[in-house]
Parts: structure tokens; sequence; C-alpha cells
């Protein structure tokens, strides 16, 4: 673990679910390359906003990208070289907003790399304005009133995409997390985490809703999309609901889009 740290002074503000992001994937990493995986085969990618500081964080391969773009960016980066295990960090805003079309088009062609989303529901580095994910009512920077929008549910947008690897984890089951970020990476094609991430800034109250709701799936038919479609369901990504469930939804083997370019160069 200590050979993943580096120098940076660690500046999230205090309680930042991005703490419980960077102690999961630190520690999926170490065992990742303790079973076999290099470490100079590893790269994060990140895009812009709170969540891109982790790639300061970590002594790896990094990559920082255009805000919208690390999606893109890490689908060029494992195009280039097959060899490497390629670890998108992206947020919320940046993956829903600015880049949901690189989102949607990476799941559609089962890209081999792995995409988690640090989603605190708000456009969090420039000061809490509205994202796609933010709740019915969420009054912020450029919602003063609050949002008139229902949230986007993105599970049920990669389901409908096609993707072959859909999970959620919680920024504060770091135990849970670490286990579904070597899931993702050992799978080979598209991995989408939605990862649940409170902002102590603009959603502080975000611990105890999710600690109230939130419980860990035990799904063993992990390739019915109709199972998947119910238990995503569960959750609208609103205020009113019982339960929130996180765990591995849907998970289907499919040759992925590196393997098949690959196939059609050699005829």
């Amino acid at each position: 673990m200590k050979n993943l740290e580096t120098y940076c002074k660690k500046t999230w503000c205090p309680g930042c679910g991005n703490f419980g992001i960077l102690t999961a994937l630190e520690q999926a990493v170490a065992s990742l390359m303790n079973n076999g995986i290099n470490k100079e085969n590893l790269v994060i990618v990140s895009g812009i906003g709170c969540h891109a500081k982790i790639v300061d964080y970590l002594n790896l391969n990094t990559f920082y990208s255009l805000h919208g773009r690390p999606i893109a960016s890490a689908e060029g980066i494992k195009l280039g070289n097959p060899n490497l295990n390629v670890i998108v960090c992206a947020g919320d805003g940046d993956a829903y907003d600015e880049g949901i079309s690189h989102l949607i088009h990476s799941a559609k062609r089962n890209i081999n790399i792995t995409v988690l989303i640090h989603n605190n529901r708000t456009f969090a580095l420039t000061t809490g304005q509205f994202t796609s994910t933010s709740p019915y009512g969420f009054k912020g920077k450029s919602t003063p009133n609050g949002s008139i929008e229902k949230p986007l549910n993105p599970l049920k947008l990669m389901l409908a995409s096609n993707a072959m690897f859909i999970a959620r984890g919680y920024s504060a089951e770091t135990e849970h997390l670490k286990n579904l970020i070597i899931k993702a990476v050992n799978y080979q094609g598209f991995s989408f985490i939605d990862i649940l991430q409170p902002c102590m800034s603009f959603t502080p109250e975000a611990y105890q809703f999710y600690n109230k709701r939130v419980y860990k799936l035990k799904n063993k038919n992990l390739t019915s999309k109709e199972y998947a479609l119910k238990k995503i369901e569960e959750w609208e990504y609103d205020k009113d609901t019982p339960k929130i469930p996180i765990g591995i939804f849907y998970k289907r083997n499919q040759n992925s889009y590196g393997k098949i370019l690959l196939k059609n160069l050699e005829k």
C-alpha cells in the first residue's frame, strides 16, 4: 500500500466520500498487483472535478483528461496498448452531463475498461450546481429555488446501453467497494460502477440518508436483465425510497470491442 502513496497533500474536504473511494481503490490495486497484474500495466484516467484529485494521490500511471472526456481518453489508451488495465475515475457531472455520449457508446461497444463514477450528485468543484442525478428540489447555485427536474437513473441507462457489467457501490462501505472494483477490473469488457459519494459541502445529509437505506445485493441471477431492472428500479435517485441496493446488478460475458477489432485486423 505504501508503494501507491505520493507526496501530494490530500485536499478534499474533511469527511468527503472521495477518501473512502481512494481507500477502496488503493486496496483493490494492491490486491490486483498481488495477483499478477503489473503496476506498470495499470492506468488511471480522470476527468475534471473533485474526483480528479485521486490521480495525484496514487503512484500509478495516470492521465488527466478534459472535462467530460475521461472515457474517450481511456478508450484510446486501451486500444493503443491492449495489455494495459485502464480504470476511469469520473464525476457524475463529468460522465452523466458533459460526457454522457462517451459513456453510452463505450458501454455499447463493450470496450475493456473499468469506469468508476464518483457520484456526489452535484458539481462540487464549481460550488454546487445540480447535475443529472441531483434529486428533485435540489437547491444549488444554478437552482436556488430547487431543481424542477427528475434525476437520471444511470444504472438504467447502462442497462439500456447494453453494458455487460453494471454495479453500484457506496464510499462508506470500503471493503465492499474494494471487492466490486477487483471484480470490475478482472472482467473482460466494459465494467461500470456508480459510487454513492457524499459531499460534505453541498450534500452533508447524504451519509445519514444512505446509511439508513443501503443494503447489499445477494443476486445470484446476474444474467437476467429483467431481474436487474427490477432491482435497479428500487431507487430512482430521488428521495422517496425505503432501500437502496448496492452490488452487482448485471453481468454477462461477451467479446470486447478490442478482441473483435483485433480479429478483424488479422483477416
